[in-house]
């Protein structure tokens, strides 16, 4: 298999700002889907521009946009430092992320992208979170949230207007979400009649799909990479 294409670029926000985000697209020609990857705390690293050449290897026109853009262009922070992220992460607002996301999905719409029509989202930790909220403001084709830390309380409201279908992965050893924020996303959205998929691995910790963290779970990673493949290219 060919090594996807990737690329650098900056992408105007409509609050002025300018944003980088890693681009990776497979080799072969032809519209491909389009999906924004989210990243977590510690920035647009290796492990997150690892997935985007991971889906663009699936098919997909990967973008992954710089969520610290405003405090810390280019932030890449080393996992286990948690207090090198907190400023940028506590920077945050929903708004911006809002208008970031909107940036990431406006540019995959574009007709020179390579996408096609169809544009999803996936996120890990903070960007499960930005997932759910993206899915609340985009026409997204799909929503893909690993342990999304922050959804609840923070954005069940968000839940009546989920676009596309959902998919919620959380680790049954995570203390960062107990069991009753994981119950209390899955009633948000089974009140509203949102199609969602809800998946506990009982063995795994937060961040057990990412194996440059001593949480990561190699065979909950693998169930999940081919859970949300399938997940993603299911017709609505």
């Amino acid at each position: 298999m060919s090594r996807p294409k990737t690329e650098s670029l900056t992408l105007a926000v409509a609050d002025g700002t300018k944003m980088g985000a890693f681009l990776a697209r497979p080799d072969a020609a032809g519209p491909r889907p389009g999906i924004i990857v989210i990243q977590e705390a510690f920035g647009v690293n290796a492990q997150i521009r690892g997935a985007a050449e991971r889906f663009a290897r699936a098919g997909y026109v990967a973008l992954a946009p710089e969520l610290f853009h405003r405090t810390a262009p280019g932030f890449d922070g080393p996992y286990g430092d948690f207090e090198a992220a907190r400023p940028h992460y506590s920077a945050l607002t929903v708004e911006g992320q809002l208008a970031d996301l909107t940036a990431a999905y406006d540019w995959l719409k574009r007709p020179d992208a390579g996408a096609a029509a169809d544009v999803s989202a996936i996120g890990f930790c903070l960007g499960g979170r930005a997932a759910f909220l993206a899915n609340s403001a985009l026409k997204l084709k799909a929503a893909v949230s690993f342990y999304g830390a922050g959804i609840a309380p923070a954005l069940l409201d968000r839940a009546p207007r989920q676009s596309g279908p959902i998919l919620l992965f959380w680790g049954g050893l995570d203390k960062h979400i107990p069991p009753e924020q994981i119950a209390s996303v899955t009633k948000a959205l089974g009140d509203a009649g949102k199609p969602y998929a809800s998946v506990v691995f009982s063995s795994a910790d937060h961040g057990f799909f990412n194996d440059a963290r001593a949480s990561y779970h190699a065979a909950s990673a693998a169930s999940a990479w081919a859970l949300t493949l399938q997940f993603l290219e299911t017709p609505n």
